[in-house]
């Protein structure tokens, strides 16, 4: 027997279904990837997974409650006994606070597709340019460490209301560790791509073997507060949390930096004094992401009455200005503002930015330049103040150049904060967090350079 499409699976759910309204979201995903160490292929593979969200909703007499549910189902009995548990758990709750009228529509034009599948053969150039990096990183007393991952997701969206929606999202990302044989100093390289036709293996090596060398002099550093640049991997670990805590609910109930004094949000205060744009946009080149709201369960960020609802691009941030904050509809009424939904990617600029990292590092008399933050922790919300740990190169810059490594520290900083003080910036590209990328791997951010970066104590983390 052959297993039920997708279109299927939601069509099922939506017949079963008891509750006065029912929407059906539908992953189908395939994902490859490729694990390395010690110079040689550990392991690689391909997976398959179907997850189905049911989320039933019920209407009473005090208003309307909420089931959601999510499973890997693969056939109708699975999503039959999905669709049971979320009638029972909106028939048992109280009234959802954020409810409002479904999103109404029709199947799209691609409604029927087939979803869409990844293979091992997407690493048909970057797997053989690898094993070359192996041989002569052996050769070399190098070791080089990694992960490359490839997924498609195909989501199928469909609502009692008629809603009939798809969109395919291809994901990928890779990341590589290279370290002496001696294994007294580390460096990382990574990113995210769509296909990964733009990931050259033979250049991510170059760049491991450049950063070994700034390495081989060692510098300690006390703590304290340091002309620091933060390449686009470091800018990425630091406006994603910012994103992620810009909900507009808990803004307007007094929680979170973009809280307003007296009551309200922020919006329409200056940020930065710089002009600095940050927007999410489905459309943006190569960070596409999804056009309409796939909610599996309410939040402070997102609503699952708000599934469907179209997507455009939102400026978070307008000239250092902030001009909007996550929002739902029920969000939206509370605060009075316009409905800005979550999008699932971010875009961070600064008119007049040029040039690179390398660019901002020759400009530099004497500092420091990260690789990536990990380990971030939320300190004090009303300020958005981070702590984290620097990992894989903190590097001692001077005169225009990297004249070694130096120890790792602790930091507290926070990015809003950051994004009113730094002092020069590079251009804008794409770029990977190393912290939140596998969760969120669209960004496109600059450099920046930070003239007073608090390194709060010395790490002694390698």
């Amino acid at each position: 027997m052959t297993a039920p499409t997708p279109q299927e699976l939601v069509e099922h759910a939506l017949k079963a279904s008891r509750s006065q309204a029912c929407t059906v979201l539908v992953r189908s995903s395939t994902r490859a990837n490729l694990r390395w160490a010690n110079n040689t292929l550990t392991t690689n593979g391909v997976m398959q997974d179907v997850t189905v969200t049911v989320v039933a909703f019920h209407h009473g007499a005090e208003g309307t409650s909420t089931g959601s549910v999510s499973a890997t189902a693969a056939s109708l009995d699975q999503v039959g006994r999905l669709v049971e548990a979320a009638d029972a758990a909106a028939a048992a709750s109280e009234p959802a606070e954020d409810a409002a009228e479904l999103v109404t529509g029709d199947a799209t034009a691609d409604w029927a597709e087939r979803p869409e599948e990844t293979s091992i053969d997407v690493y048909a150039d970057f797997a053989p340019a690898l094993g070359e990096s192996f041989g002569r990183a052996t050769a070399q007393s190098r070791i080089l460490y990694g992960f490359v991952d490839h997924e498609m997701t195909t989501t199928y969206l469909g609502s009692s209301t008629g809603l009939r929606l798809r969109h395919v999202q291809p994901s990928g990302h890779y990341g590589c560790t290279a370290k002496p044989t001696d294994l007294s100093t580390s460096a990382w390289v990574g990113g995210s791509t769509r296909d990964f036709r733009d990931v050259d293996a033979h250049a991510m090596e170059a760049e491991l073997v450049r950063r070994l060398g700034w390495a081989q002099r060692r510098i300690d550093l006390p703590a304290g507060r340091y002309d620091t640049i933060l390449p686009p991997t470091a800018v990425s670990d630091l406006m994603i949390y910012a994103y992620w805590t810009a909900g507009a609910r808990e803004a307007h109930d007094g929680q979170t930096v973009f809280s307003a004094r007296g009551g309200g949000t922020r919006i329409g205060e200056r940020l930065s004094r710089r002009p600095v744009q940050m927007f999410s946009d489905p459309a943006y080149p190569g960070l596409g992401a999804a056009p309409f709201v796939t909610a599996t369960q309410s939040s402070n960020l997102e609503s699952v009455f708000d599934n469907g609802l179209p997507l455009a691009r939102t400026d978070w941030v307008r000239d250092g200005e902030l001009t909007a904050l996550l929002q739902t509809r029920h969000s939206a009424g509370l605060t009075g503002q316009p409905v800005t939904p979550y999008v699932d990617n971010l875009v961070v600029s600064v008119d007049g930015g040029t040039g690179s990292t390398d660019d901002l590092v020759a400009g530099m008399q004497d500092g420091l330049l990260l690789t990536c933050l990990w380990y971030i922790r939320e300190v004090d919300p009303q300020t958005l103040l981070l702590t984290g740990l620097t990992r894989d190169g903190v590097y001692r810059v001077q005169d225009g150049e990297v004249t070694g490594a130096v120890n790792n520290f602790r930091f507290n900083e926070s990015p809003v904060a950051l994004l009113d003080r730094f002092s020069e910036a590079s251009a804008t590209g794409p770029s990977f967090s190393r912290e939140w990328g596998d969760y969120f791997p669209r960004t496109a951010t600059p450099a920046l350079r930070a003239p007073d970066f608090n390194m709060s104590t010395v790490s002694q983390a390698q």
